[in-house]
């Protein structure tokens, strides 16, 4: 059975750093773009970054230059290391693996986390 889980998860402060972790299991880590989004109260899950087997990434432009997304081949895991960090930046963060065509849309995506909690305090 596929399971992602994250952790990492916690609340900071505006302009602080959290880093999100993603351990990957019954899966062929190397077959699956890696995602992360986030779904904030009252609004719809949204990209936030994907990263490729080979290291090449994409980020939604709200976290450019802010959130990096790196990924362990060895270890199977995904990583999300987010600072200066905004208060809109609350929301649950998840982390998705799929075989996309499209690497903003949560729909190509075929596995899901069980989300892990960032607030972000002003």
């Amino acid at each position: 059975q596929v399971q992602l889980v994250e952790s990492g998860g916690g609340l900071v402060q505006a302009g602080g750093s959290l880093r999100l972790f993603c351990a990957a299991s019954g899966l062929t880590f190397s077959n699956y773009i890696m995602g992360w989004f986030r779904q904030a109260p009252g609004k719809e899950r949204e990209f936030v970054a994907a990263i490729w087997w080979s290291g090449g990434t994409y980020y939604a432009d709200s976290v450019k230059g802010r959130f990096t997304i790196s990924r362990d081949n060895a270890k199977n895991t995904v990583h999300l290391q987010m600072n200066s960090l905004k208060p809109e930046d609350t929301a649950v963060y998840y982390c998705a693996a799929g075989r996309v065509e499209y690497v903003a849309g949560p729909a190509q995506y075929e596995h899901w986390g069980q989300g892990t909690q960032v607030t972000v305090s002003s």
